[in-house]
């Protein structure tokens, strides 16, 4: 017992912030104050300001601090005495114990502002001593410390049955939620339930666990303050859980001023943005011209001006964000500088060819267009590359800096009502009238069903080389025709008629000069299917 009590008593002068209706002790006591300031399970007693010679304060309350830790159980049991005496030529009061000395206190010790006499606060100390005397004696008697181990066990159970209640009530909740979700019903779209699952559950069981854990920090403190040797320990942990709730509290106050401006911020900044969409939507559809401004670019125009509001909203708001000079916010943003410098050269190269692709109109999706070797519908033009979806119906993504850098050939830009201009080209000898030649490719191109009726086909004669005649046909697609389909319909027409009329679509190539001159006499000119202009219908 005597070495319990021993270990008890070195615990008895730890400091705390716990305020008494006392005369000496501060109220809200700085830190010079606590150490001026002798404690008994954590309750000041008195604050001690006179120095004696060289010893100060603190070391006065140092030496009262070795003086206790010295009681054993026997002197504990004796009331505290009060004797009158006169040291460094001023009036004083002895504290004794069982004839031992404890604490003098001096004139020396009073505060004006207290305006109390020697004798008066000499009583009040003796009266805050006597009762943690008291209520340190009466623990260690049999029957409380019967009753405390009672209290105890109950206290255990009472804390088992809540973890118990808790880890069931758990189940069922996570079972109801696991229902709703199997059944497709709840609050969050069925579509993100692939993702989160039956969150609600696992949510519950979050605060299940945060419940349980403050219940054993209440059930620790309660044990440990039943018990003379513990007792300190529970009045730290409930004095630590208390300081820590009023910093908690403290500093969402204090955070309440810059929040609402962070709010005003963003709602200034969401206003403006809603507006901004109002006026360019008006651009996009027509109803308002802007200089500068095309339909086509409007969605990038959108998204660039809500980044560039956005961030300059955050940079006003940042200073008035909770910690925001903190060391923590200054690391995370140094880290994201440095990621975002490392990794956005190559993004951002291909970014701004983006935004190229866009602002110069060079094409939009839907087009048909041909870059390099790939031919084919346009199906996105995203802020980092474009994908275009070939005749073989494959998906080729190609980088916005490799398109931008290489020659872009839009095969639909100057068809506005749709479709698209197909071009193929055949050589033929020069013994055949290139009139027939002519007329058999538009023959050709007035059978393939693909082919728009209303716009004439056009034939040109791009070369005339040393063997033969390179003849080009150019026709016009119905919008939404394939361009793979419908130019594999047109090269069999045209090989269809030009069987018809014994014509060989074969460039020849002369080893020695012919005998005959490879030409087309008058009388050959419009043979069919060409028409003579004077006998056209």
């Amino acid at each position: 017992m005597i070495r319990a009590l021993l270990i008890f008593l070195a615990w008895t002068t730890l400091y705390t912030s716990c305020a008494l209706q006392a005369a000496e002790p501060r109220q809200l006591p700085s830190e010079q104050d606590k150490a001026r300031t002798v404690y008994i399970f954590h309750h000041p007693i008195v604050m001690l300001q006179a120095k004696f010679g060289l010893t100060t304060p603190e070391e006065r309350v140092l030496r009262i601090r070795q003086t206790l830790r010295s009681l054993s159980e026997e002197d504990i049991r004796q009331p505290v005495q009060i004797l009158t005496v006169k040291r460094y030529n001023q009036q004083a009061r002895l504290f004794t114990i069982n004839g031992k000395p404890l604490m003098l206190l001096a004139e020396g010790d009073l505060d004006e502002g207290d305006d109390l006499t020697l004798d008066q606060a000499a009583q009040r100390v003796l009266t805050r001593m006597d009762e943690q005397r008291t209520s340190l004696r009466d623990q260690y008697s049999s029957s409380y410390l019967a009753l405390a181990t009672v209290k105890t066990a109950i206290g255990t159970l009472a804390l088992g049955l809540l973890f118990y209640a808790a880890f069931r009530s758990w189940r069922r909740v996570k079972r109801y939620f696991e229902a709703r979700v199997s059944h497709k019903k709840g609050i969050i779209p069925a579509k993100w339930r692939e993702l989160v699952g039956a969150v609600e559950g696992y949510l519950y069981g979050l605060l299940m666990i945060l419940l349980g854990i403050a219940a054993f920090y209440v059930w620790l403190s309660w044990v440990f303050r039943l018990f003379p040797w513990t007792r300190v320990w529970g009045e730290s942990l409930g004095d630590w859980s208390i300081n820590v709730i009023q910093k908690i509290a403290l500093s969402i106050v204090s955070a309440f001023p810059g929040l609402m401006i962070v709010l005003i911020i963003f709602l200034i900044t969401a206003f403006i943005l809603k507006l901004l969409k109002i006026l360019l939507k008006r651009v996009e559809s027509g109803k308002l011209t802007l200089p500068g401004l095309h339909p086509e670019t409007v969605g990038a125009t959108r998204k660039l001006i809500s980044v560039m509001v956005w961030l300059f909203a955050l940079s006003a708001a940042y200073p008035f964000l909770p910690g925001a000079d903190s060391v923590a916010f200054k690391g995370i943003s140094v880290f994201f500088g440095l990621m975002l410098t490392l990794g956005s050269a190559g993004v951002m190269n291909h970014a701004m060819s983006g935004l190229v692709l866009t602002y110069s109109r060079a094409l939009r999706k839907g087009d048909v267009i041909r870059i390099g070797d790939n031919e084919g519908l346009v199906n996105e033009v995203g802020m980092l590359a474009t994908k275009i979806v070939t005749r073989e119906n494959y998906i080729v993504t190609v980088p916005n800096a490799v398109v931008v850098s290489g020659k872009i050939t839009n095969l639909s830009s100057q068809n506005p009502g749709g479709g698209v201009n197909l071009t193929t080209s055949v050589t033929i000898g020069y013994d055949t009238p290139w009139r027939q030649v002519h007329a058999m490719l538009e023959l050709a191109a007035k059978r393939t069903k693909g082919i728009e009726q209303n716009t004439p086909p056009l034939v040109r004669q791009l070369n005339l080389m040393d063997w033969y005649i390179a003849y080009e046909l150019q026709v016009k697609l119905r919008p939404g025709e394939s361009l793979a389909g419908v130019k594999s319909e047109l090269h069999s027409h045209i090989q269809d008629v030009f069987n018809e009329f014994n014509v060989q679509i074969m460039s020849p190539n002369f080893v020695n000069q012919p005998e005959n001159a490879v030409m087309v006499t008058r009388d050959n000119w419009f043979t069919a299917p060409a028409i003579q202009p004077d006998k056209a219908p």
